[in-house]
């Protein structure tokens, strides 16, 4: 279990986290205005948006079809019965004044999701419940030193609200649980997870307590909007605890800010208790009934979830549950993956795609749908070290061009004129050579220094320009320094 360690001992971090997922679909929660991302502001806002008076709300089908999905997706109960409720608060891009949510009864029960953290442990981290509610506008204070602009063109937009009991205990598992719901939510399609375009928001509750205490009092850090500054956010958060506690002082519930570019959280208001907002059912809106039957036409509509396609991956192709992991984390690697495999050996494919391809790419500042080097032009890079056409060493030379030229492999090879020298009596011409212009070094090899080898297999590829077969040099030099 991980520890924060202060002047009394060690302390236990105890984190919840409240992640707001922007649902894609054409149209808002609960009006017909667009939610394309980037356009001008205030140009996506119907008089349902803009509040005015007697403008009544529609509940858009798609979006309840997206939470049941994600809740599908999460394993969680999905509830037949589900009220919108009005969560009442002064928030100035909120023309309604009030936001309406769902607070004792959503759409979406408990269930759990699986992270597997880099040391090979697999954490289960518990699902409280999910709810849709609007989302409110954005205020804009950078554009002129005295007045802030409103942009209503994201109010209203609908947010899932995955909100996850207090199981995680370090940065480090709160960074991969959002990673892990993030990777399920883009796999579905219920939400791009883009944390850069605001699509994917997280809200965090840290507190402390000595091991074996009762929870502590938390402090919820407000719209983190990357994991690097989440993992950052929380590690100040908990430091600032545990010394305020050390040095005799108690713990605030507040809602706190995190500052990236100071590197700290600061307060921002006191917390808000549930009564607090004055919650009702929203008497515009009627309840949510969904039959059994639509639940289980979207249940039939999901695709293979990651957790699925990784002990599909370790099954069937053999991979390690590290490589599989990371294959399986986005839905179009784990696609491009399977078309090279096919017909492939799996793990070299693998090793192919996270070590080369993966470098290359992160390098260039590309995913893998921009990549200059297809699934189908990777296999034939690979196909060509199967057959011997070409050796691992030049493979990689060859995968360069590759990505830089967008050019198949047998056509760089041919023009380059790569191709590995097979021939018995080419490659023993080249090893005579290499013995002969060092007898000292055989004369120490036969004397019993073994290590030298390498230096006799490293001038034979070097004399060959690297085309020799590996093995086939291997072979010859043991027969010509050992007999």
């Amino acid at each position: 279990m991980t520890m924060l360690e202060g002047r009394t001992g060690s302390w236990e971090v105890v984190i919840g986290l409240e992640v707001h997922a922007q649902v894609i679909s054409n149209a808002k929660l609960f009006s017909g205005a667009s939610t394309a991302f980037g356009a001008e502001p205030n140009s996506q806002v119907s008089i349902v948006d803009a509040a005015m008076p007697g403008m009544l709300p529609v509940v858009n089908e798609r979006c309840l079809e997206q939470a049941v999905r994600t809740g599908l997706a999460l394993g969680a109960k999905i509830n037949l019965h589900s009220v919108f409720a009005r969560k009442n608060y002064f928030y100035p891009d909120l023309p309604q004044g009030y936001q309406i949510s769902q607070f004792e009864e959503p759409i979406v029960g408990e269930g759990e999701v699986l992270v597997d953290m880099e040391d090979g442990v697999t954490k289960t981290v518990g699902i409280e419940r999910l709810h849709l509610e609007q989302d409110a506008g954005k205020s804009l204070h950078d554009q002129s030193p005295a007045k802030s602009f409103i942009d209503l063109n994201r109010s209203g937009v609908s947010l899932m609200e995955i909100v996850s009991k207090p199981d995680m205990r370090s940065a480090e598992e709160a960074s991969a649980y959002v990673s892990k719901l993030r990777s399920i939510l883009r796999y579905i399609g219920s939400c791009d997870g883009n944390m850069q375009e605001g699509s994917l928001r997280c809200d965090a509750n840290v507190s402390v307590r000595k091991p074996g205490d009762e929870l502590g009092t938390r402090c919820e850090i407000k719209n983190v909007n990357s994991l690097r500054f989440l993992r950052q956010a929380i590690e100040y958060e908990a430091a600032r605890q545990v010394e305020i506690i050390e040095d005799g002082g108690t713990i605030n519930q507040e809602t706190r800010l995190y500052d990236s570019g100071k590197g700290e959280t600061r307060s921002m208001r006191s917390k808000e208790e549930a009564h607090d907002y004055r919650y009702f059912p929203d008497p515009d809106l009627l309840p949510i009934t969904l039959t059994p039957e639509f639940v289980e036409t979207q249940r039939a509509a999901l695709p293979e979830l990651p957790d699925e396609k990784k002990n599909r991956f370790i099954a069937d192709y053999g991979l390690s549950i590290y490589d599989a992991g990371v294959l399986v984390a986005e839905r179009d690697t784990a696609d491009f993956f399977e078309s090279v495999a096919n017909g492939r050996d799996a793990k070299i494919v693998a090793n192919w795609v996270i070590s080369e391809l993966f470098g290359r790419l992160n390098k260039a500042g590309k995913d893998i749908n921009d990549s200059p080097v297809s699934a189908h032009s990777l296999g034939g890079l690979i196909d060509l070290i199967a057959d011997d056409t070409i050796s691992g060493s030049i493979a990689k030379k060859v995968f360069d061009d590759m990505f830089e030229t967008g050019k198949e492999a047998a056509i760089i090879v041919k023009e380059q004129g790569l191709e590995q020298v097979t021939d018995t009596g080419a490659i023993e011409g080249i090893i005579d050579q290499v013995i002969a212009d060092n007898p000292d070094k055989v004369a120490e090899y036969r004397g019993g220094k073994d290590k030298l080898f390498g230096f006799f297999v490293g001038q034979t590829m070097r004399a060959s320009q690297g085309k020799a077969n590996p093995g086939m040099v291997n072979d010859l030099l043991r027969k010509k320094l050992d007999g």
